[in-house]
């Protein structure tokens, strides 16, 4: 093979056809909404149930309860203690975890095809029969308490958590670590796990996915068996605002004095999911710091070596989350990359993305898509966003098509719609003593400094 050859990049080949699997759906009589896909790949299955559960629905003194209680439902039930359920999980060789986010709580489960029903039924105990023993409450606020502690330490964390806050008023959910506070978890107690669970852990409003080798009237008849006695209405939504603290720019600098390296991290309240500029928006953020080839990346590493890596992204969620850039960078090079950061934000708003940017980027997407779907449990994550966005059945059946619909210039509207480096936060955690004179000289904004939390 020729050296001129082996110098020359492929072409890139036409993006192959994929059909994500379509769901059968049903909704139970207690209001459960049942999703099911039969895939033959592998004789497993992949189960998850999600619930209106999330942190966003929690005032700031009880911060934490809905990641807590998720937490502590694999401490027991009323029929099997902590070991006695892990050993029934074991003994089928299914495996069972739970995860709890801003928007609700998931509890996932995958076994066998051939191990279902027993799987089902100690499903269903977790949830709607947890005993919340007090030896295993303890054990857990106990564990988040010391979460909370290292992350207190951690620079990116405290870096992280600080624009979170700035961005959002005080009282905003979205403005404090999703696992709430010392203060907050302190008074996690069995009683308290036991009450948001009643409160917040409905059929109405819930969703049952089953993904694998099942046939969808056999998932609809174990579904019925096992959750046909719960009950309960849906619980009230909460409402996030998504006004921020103030319209103006800002440098706030997080002191670590001497230290060697600045976490940056800047950014604004965002877009919910339901956005209409949702597509264009993954465009925009693939070109602007989402990712290698970004904007953010070929200038902040590529070109001027400041970092290892950076990136942007919305946290879509029910309302507003924030849009934000993160990256670490020598102190000594702080508001260089500051700068540059606030500049590729601009030249992006002002001239909008290239054509090429837009078309390899609407590529990328596309192309990656299936890789992302490989997976029962993938697929199954993917269905339990229809249920929780409230998005149309054949939501994923058209991705694709709607991500390589976006133009140029929708990219660069949907940018100048939900981007405004006018009302950037800008924190550095990092050595005041050294970042703050050349942070000053930037002319973004006031910079003010605050200890560490």
């Amino acid at each position: 093979m020729s050296h001129a050859h082996r110098a020359t990049a492929p072409a890139p080949g036409a993006i192959r056809s994929f059909d994500f699997p379509l769901a059968q759906t049903d909704r139970m009589d207690n209001g459960l909404e049942l999703h099911s896909v039969r895939t033959h790949r592998l004789p497993i299955v992949t189960v998850s149930l999600i619930v209106d559960a999330g942190e966003a629905a929690l005032g700031e003194e009880r911060a934490g309860l809905a990641v807590l209680t998720g937490d502590s439902l694999e401490g027991g039930t009323e029929s099997r203690s902590g070991p006695e359920l892990a050993e029934a999980l074991e003994s089928i060789g299914a495996r069972l975890s739970v995860g709890t986010g801003w928007d609700a709580t998931t509890v996932y489960l995958s076994c066998l095809a051939d191990r279902l029903e027993p799987a089902m039924g100690i499903l269903a105990d977790v949830v709607l029969r947890p005993s919340f023993p007090t030896a295993e409450v303890e054990r857990i606020r106990g564990q988040h308490l010391a979460a909370i502690q290292q992350r207190r330490m951690d620079p990116g964390s405290i870096a992280t958590d600080a624009v979170h806050r700035l961005i959002y008023r005080d009282g905003i959910p979205y403005g404090r670590p999703l696992e709430g506070s010392v203060e907050s978890v302190s008074l996690f107690g069995p009683e308290m796990a036991a009450g948001f669970r009643e409160a917040r852990y409905r059929p109405q409003g819930a969703g049952l996915v089953l993904v694998g080798d099942v046939d969808p009237d056999e998932a609809k008849v174990l579904a019925r068996r096992s959750f046909d006695g719960w009950r309960g209405d849906a619980p009230s939504l909460v409402e996030v605002p998504p006004a921020p603290p103030t319209a103006e720019r800002r440098v706030v600098i997080v002191d670590r004095p001497d230290a060697v390296q600045s976490e940056i991290r800047m950014g604004h309240v965002g877009q919910p999911r339901s956005t209409p500029d949702y597509f264009p928006l993954l465009v925009l953020n693939t070109i602007l710091g989402g990712a290698f080839t970004s904007r953010l990346n070929l200038n902040l590493r590529e070109r001027h070596g400041y970092t290892y890596g950076v990136r942007s992204g919305f946290a879509f969620r029910r309302d507003a989350g924030p849009w934000t850039i993160s990256t670490a960078v020598g102190t000594e090079v702080t508001a260089e990359a500051v700068r540059e950061a606030v500049r590729e934000v601009e030249g992006l708003l002002a001239d909008g993305p290239t054509d090429e940017e837009v078309d390899a980027a609407r590529d990328y997407m596309a192309g990656v898509f299936p890789l992302q779907l490989e997976t029962t449990g993938q697929i199954a994550s993917r269905i339990a966003e229809l249920i929780l966005y409230d998005l149309p059945d054949d939501y994923y059946a058209t991705y694709r098509d709607r991500i390589r619909e976006v133009t140029r210039e929708q990219a660069r509207a949907a940018a100048r719609r939900c981007i405004r480096p006018d009302e950037l936060t800008v924190v550095v955690g990092g050595d005041a003593k050294a970042v703050r004179g050349p942070l000053e000289t930037l002319g973004l904004g006031p910079v003010e400094v605050v200890e560490a939390s």
